[in-house]
Formats: C-alpha cells, structure tokens, sequence
C-alpha cells in the first residue's frame, strides 16, 4: 500500500470509478487516480518491465500433488506467472494510465480467455483471482471482444464452483473442509464480485460463512492446522478466506472479517489465533505431526518451507490484505514491499472505523 500509514475509510460501497451499470464490479478499495508522482512505485517498475513479456496460456495445468519436474507441474508453474503479471499491469495501469499496461492487460486476457480449460481443482485454479482483478481493475477500458470472452470465462468459473460447493454441502470429507474448500470459496468470491452479479455474490457470503463455521473453531484454530501440524497451512487456507470476504465487501455493510458463523468463529478470531506466531512470541516446528503424506515426500525432496521452524514473514501479505478490513493488524503486515502489489491501487485515506 506505498510506504504510508493511513488506510482506507469508505472501503465497503466505493465502486470502480468508470463503471457505472448495474452489474459493474465494485472494488473493495478506493481506487488511486492516475499520476506521474506514482512513477517510483515497485509495481509500476516491474510492470513497465514486462511489457514486451509474451502471454503463455494453456487449456489445462495442474501442480497440484506434484513435485518440481513431475509431469506438467513445470510447464503449468511457468504459465501461471502469466496471471500475477497480468494483475501488475492492470494495478500500474490504474495508477499511471499509459496504454501500453492496458494493451499488456488485454493480451494476458485474450490469451487466457480463449484458451483455459477449466478444471476445478482449487489449488491449481486459486491464484486464476488475479485474472478477476485484472479484468475488474481494467474492465470498461477493455476492447468489448476482450471484455466479453473473459467475462464468459469468469461466469463459468463462479457457477462451476458454485454447483460443485452446493453439490458438497454437509460433507465432513477433510478436503470439503479444508484449505481445498477456502479456495473454492475464494474463487467463487473472487468471480461473482468481479461480475457484480446479486445472486452469485449472495451465495458466496453465504457459502463463506458456512466454511467459517466448518473450518475455524471458536478459539481460532483451523481444521488445517490440526490435519498438518504447520502455520504454512494456517496462512495458505486463511489466505483465500480473506481474499473472498475482501472482494465480497463492496455489496454489504458488515464486516466479513469479523462476522460470526453459527458456530461462533469468525475469520478475525482465527487471525488472532495465529497473531502470536506472526509477531513473534511464539514459534512452530513446521510438519511434525503432519498427516498428509505429500508433506513428507516434499520435506525428502527438500522443498522449502515444509520443514524447521515458520517464518513469520510467510504471513505478511495475509495481515497486510486483513488490515484493509481491521486496521488493528497493521503491525503484523510487515514491511510496504512485502504486500501483495494489488494494494497498491488503493489510495490510503483514513482508516475505517
């Protein structure tokens, strides 16, 4: 969010400011106006980097349960740097308005969107979020073709995970409750926000609240941290849980964040449950007592991060994207650099209330 202190206020009604029909995505931020004196910013830089970077789309990827250099993980891992470049351009796009972002957008999308194949496997497909806010941040700029095709992809996503969510319902199936589950709910958040659509949006509020219920326990421990016995799970299933209630926060007055399921957990207690790690104060051997055999094979391979002591630096960008909801978590944010560029478009004002 640029090196400043102050937040944003009105972060629940703003909509994008060029979109004004019905069904025009609302941004959950005050969107910043373009500018020269944005020229500095490290998401600027890095996009103006990447201007002549080619699109590399496929119908179909998957990483998933695979290892580096197993069967397609490879190839897809390389393909999926096309979204979060995408997203760069779109913020850089927004912040200093030169065509050229906008033209580096619109082939990321073109590519994408007359070419993907969607599977529905949550984990390969989560980060697909960032192709959404690519399209939102950019979308009345867009050429229509461009607009429509992506817009189509964008509706099957949401109501594919939507079918598949409303297909697992009362599932006690660890996967139906798990980071697996937080990212289809992320997904479907993501998309139904960016299409502005009434209906998709009040499922995913409604489907969040029911995985707020089946994955948090009123103390703030998650189902994940019991099955995985690492803080890397905590931060990797509470991530999407934030990303949703974050892009869902344009079309209602309450907070997600803070809002108790039936059971009485809420996203914030769970965020408080990890606090003590992410200051700090407390530390965690990582896996030990991990049930999942993937976990293993990944710690003989090697793998950072599945292993040793957590770095509380791995969950700087979940309370960095927190904070624009409660501002109490800004200490725990970590450094500007370490937020995820996206922030980088909203303009800081007074913090909520």
């Amino acid at each position: 969010m640029n090196a400043r202190h102050r937040l944003p206020a009105a972060l629940l009604t703003l909509a994008c400011t060029t979109a004004h029909a019905a069904d025009a995505p609302r941004w959950w931020c005050p969107l910043a106006t373009p500018s020269p004196a944005s020229a500095n910013d490290t998401v600027v830089t890095d996009a103006l980097a990447h201007l002549r970077d080619q699109p590399h789309p496929m119908a179909h990827l998957h990483t998933q349960g695979l290892l580096p250099h197993q069967g397609i993980h490879d190839a897809s891992d390389a393909a999926e740097h096309d979204w979060p470049l995408a997203l760069r351009a779109a913020v850089a796009w927004r912040l200093r308005g030169k065509p050229e972002l906008l033209q580096q957008v619109t082939r990321y999308l073109d590519a994408w969107a007359t070419t993907y194949q969607p599977d529905f496997n949550p984990i390969d497909e989560t980060n697909l979020a960032d192709l959404f806010q690519a399209w939102a941040l950019t979308r009345d700029a867009l050429p229509a073709s461009t607009r429509d095709a992506m817009a189509a992809l964008i509706r099957r996503i949401a109501e594919g995970y939507l079918a598949r969510l409303q297909a697992k319902t009362g599932s006690t199936y660890i996967n139906d409750m798990n980071n697996w589950q937080s990212h289809r709910i992320k997904l479907l958040a993501t998309s139904a926000a960016a299409l502005g659509d009434p209906q998709l949006v009040a499922a995913a509020r409604e489907r969040l609240m029911i995985q707020v219920a089946a994955n948090i326990r009123p103390d703030g421990g998650t189902v994940d941290f019991a099955q995985r016995d690492a803080l890397h799970y905590v931060t990797y299933d509470l991530e999407p849980l934030v990303q949703a209630a974050l892009a869902l926060s344009p079309y209602g007055k309450d907070n997600l964040l803070e809002a108790r399921s039936s059971t009485g957990s809420s996203i914030a207690a769970a965020l408080d449950w990890l606090a003590p790690y992410a200051d700090g104060r407390r530390t965690h051997q990582e896996f030990v007592r991990t049930s999942e055999p993937f976990d293993i094979e990944r710690q003989r391979a090697g793998l950072k991060g599945y292993g040793g002591t957590w770095d509380p630096r791995n969950s700087a960008a979940l309370y960095a994207q927190a904070t624009v909801l409660i501002p109490k978590y800004r200490a725990l944010a970590g450094r500007p650099g370490d937020a995820p560029p996206v922030l980088q478009v909203c303009t800081p004002t007074q913090e909520h209330k």
